[in-house]
C-alpha cells in the first residue's frame, strides 16, 4: 500500500492522526486467529484516534478477539470491521473532518 506522505509501500499499516508505520505483527503477536487484539490498536488512540477502522483483509481472514470488542467499548471508541478495500475508501471519508485511526491488512 501506498500512503501519501511515506517514501515507502507498506504490507500492513497502522494509521493514526499525523502519522502512519508498518504494522509487523511480530510485536503483539498477533495471528489471522484469533485476531487483532488490543495492543494492536493502542497506538492509534494514543495517537489521538476516536475512532477506529479494522481491516479483514481482502478475502477477510483476519478476525477481531472477542476481547478487544469489549476493550474498545470500554474506552468508549466506535469501530468499524470492514473488508480492506472497504476499510480503506471509509478512511480516505473520515481523515479530512475526524480523528481516526485504522489498521489494513492489506491481503488475504
Amino acid at each position: 500500500m501506498i500512503i501519501e506522505g511515506s517514501p515507502t509501500p507498506f504490507k500492513d499499516v497502522k494509521l493514526f492522526p499525523g502519522g502512519a508505520r508498518e504494522w509487523d505483527w511480530n510485536e503483539t503477536g498477533t495471528r489471522h486467529v484469533p485476531g487483532i487484539q488490543p495492543a494492536d490498536i493502542s497506538e492509534l488512540l494514543n495517537n489521538g484516534a476516536a475512532r477506529v477502522i479494522l481491516s479483514t483483509g481482502r478475502e477477510q481472514r483476519l478476525q477481531v478477539k472477542a476481547e478487544t470488542y469489549e476493550w474498545l467499548s470500554e474506552q468508549g471508541i466506535r469501530a468499524d470491521v470492514l473488508p480492506t478495500s472497504e476499510a480503506i475508501e471509509l478512511y480516505n471519508q473520515l481523515i479530512e473532518t475526524y480523528p481516526v485511526g485504522a489498521l489494513i491488512h492489506s491481503t488475504c
